[in-house]
């Protein structure tokens, strides 16, 4: 998990936290076939789709740490990374929306959220700059669905602990959603000043 560090960043590949990320990355279409295999007449996996979940977030908080802690920061971490959550993001946004667990309109405000930011990478990469450095803001919006997203899959169903965790995933939901739009607006802030910047040097 990246959030703007100071160690010296290096161009190793085969570290831990990368490592972490990319057995994210594998996870992201394992995940989206378990969820939605019970839509096209197979078995119900969701335990194993909460498992993957679950490892999702945890490997998102270790892998920062560990770099930070190992100093195996680097540039195939700066791009794993954010690029696990985001996918994560999106295919559990598809999921469950399919399965009707998420409202349609949810999924709508995060998406429209993720297409203003590729917007802003545009107009950056337009002016040679590479995308800003993931900060703590857009970290916290992302665990907070990730805390979201199982609970709420857990919700699917009747019970005291389907209740529960419908409680408690609303809440994360609510709060990510809130934070992962403040962390968007402050991304595409950030954008508009170096464009400025760069506009007024020119």
């Amino acid at each position: 998990m990246e959030v703007q560090e100071t160690a010296v960043q290096t161009d190793r590949i085969l570290t831990v936290p990368n490592i972490l990320s990319m057995a994210r990355l594998v996870g992201v279409p394992l995940f989206l076939w378990l969820i939605l295999w019970p839509e096209f007449g197979g078995p119900d996996n969701d335990g194993w789709a909460l498992l993957i979940l679950a490892f999702s977030g945890i490997s998102d908080y270790l892998d920062g740490k560990l770099a930070r802690r190992w100093n195996q920061v680097s540039s195939l971490g700066r791009i794993l990374d954010p690029a696990a959550d985001r996918l994560y993001v999106l295919s559990t946004l598809v999921g469950l929306t399919w399965r009707e667990i998420l409202p349609l309109w949810l999924t709508a405000l995060l998406l429209a959220r993720e297409a203003m930011l590729g917007v802003a990478v545009l107009v950056l990469r337009r002016h040679g700059y590479p995308p800003p450095q993931v900060n703590f803001l857009g970290k916290a919006a992302t665990l907070n669905l990730m805390y979201a997203f199982p609970l709420l899959l857990l919700s699917d169903g009747s019970g005291w602990l389907q209740s529960l965790s419908a409680i408690f995933g609303w809440a994360f939901a609510g709060w990510g959603t809130a934070l992962y739009w403040w962390a968007g607006i402050l991304y595409v802030v950030q954008v508009r000043r170096l464009v400025r910047a760069d506009a007024a040097a020119g």
